[in-house]
């Protein structure tokens, strides 16, 4: 039996891209019918950062156990809640820049006013900080994944 891999990066691609389909359908119905776009505020962004700093610190952390170094208070609960962690910011971050992505994209026939080119840019940077939260999930997955010991035959089957 083949141990879990986690999520993949076509996993991440295929919630990315299904996402940004829905949300491009849902947006462009809404707008026909005279509702207004949503705004993209600067706290979404920042708080993606913060997140996936966090994320970040916290893997690195694990990272270092994992390698040998002692940190007390790195507990092996503590290391599987962080791998969950990294993966639900990898999916959250590919959930959101598919939205980002489909509300550029909504706006796009409209890029020729200058309004709508400052959203435009605004949407995109937030479907980059996204991206950057996604990444960091799969680096903070990488780094807890536990590395096979060197007295396991992983060839021969159990007794």
């Amino acid at each position: 039996m083949r141990p879990h891999s986690g999520i993949r990066v076509q996993t991440l691609v295929l919630v990315g891209v299904g996402m940004t389909v829905v949300a491009w359908l849902a947006l462009r119905w809404l707008s026909s019918g005279g509702s207004p776009m949503p705004e993209p505020g600067w706290i979404g962004a920042v708080a993606m950062l913060f997140l996936g700093g966090g994320l970040l610190l916290a893997g690195w952390q694990v990272r270092k156990v994992r390698d040998g170094l002692s940190h007390p208070a790195v507990t092996p609960l503590r290391a599987a809640r962080t791998l969950v962690l990294g993966q639900a910011g990898a999916l959250t971050g590919a959930v959101l820049v598919g939205w980002y992505a489909a509300n550029a994209l909504v706006l796009l026939p409209d890029a020729d006013v200058e309004s709508q080119r400052g959203r435009i840019w605004l949407f995109v940077l937030h479907a980059v900080v996204a991206l950057l939260l996604a990444v960091a999930g799969m680096v903070v997955q990488n780094w807890c994944r536990l590395r096979p010991r060197d007295d396991e035959d992983e060839d021969q089957p159990p007794a």
